[in-house]
């Protein structure tokens, strides 16, 4: 399958998730109406916190599409750049991650990259990128959120 094909089935995929949430945020508050409609002091109380649930459920699925969006900006311009992480050549195990040993290479190259130039958000980036091959993913969100703040501030 063609990158823009893994692109497009994706971006489908997103779509197709965000109408369900939408949906099923829908039916949850037609049933906490429907609680609160009786007018029964439990059902009330029962309807208010399933009308909390929605909430809570939009608010999670707009912040994770926004930093989505974001994510995926940074990206287009680091590869605009020719900065994008090269992994085509590290060795990878049979479900095709990247082999832990390569992965922490690559980190180190790209940590010392940062210690030259930490006030570029590019680096941040390209450090977040190998945080997650190297398996780190709370390192790598940590990461990319400073790259995204620090872009933010540049433009």
């Amino acid at each position: 399958m063609t990158e823009g094909g893994r692109v497009l089935r994706m971006q489908l995929l997103i779509g197709f998730m965000c109408v369900a949430l939408v949906v099923y945020f829908l039916l949850l508050g037609r049933i906490a109406m429907a609680f609160i409609g009786t007018g029964e002091t439990a059902a009330i109380g029962l309807g208010l916190a399933l009308m909390a649930f929605p909430m809570i459920g939009v608010w999670a699925m707009v912040s994770t599409l926004r930093s989505g969006l974001t994510h995926q900006r940074l990206a287009r311009i680091i590869n605009e750049d020719g900065m994008e992480l090269d992994i085509s050549s590290l060795p990878r195990m049979a479900s095709g991650r990247i082999r832990r040993e390569a992965a922490d290479e690559l980190f180190v190259t790209v940590r010392k990259e940062l210690e030259n130039d930490p006030d570029n958000w590019r680096r941040w980036y390209r450090l977040a990128r190998a945080y997650d091959y190297a398996g780190d993913r709370r390192r790598a969100r940590e990461a990319m959120r400073k790259a995204v703040d620090m872009e933010a501030r540049s433009t």
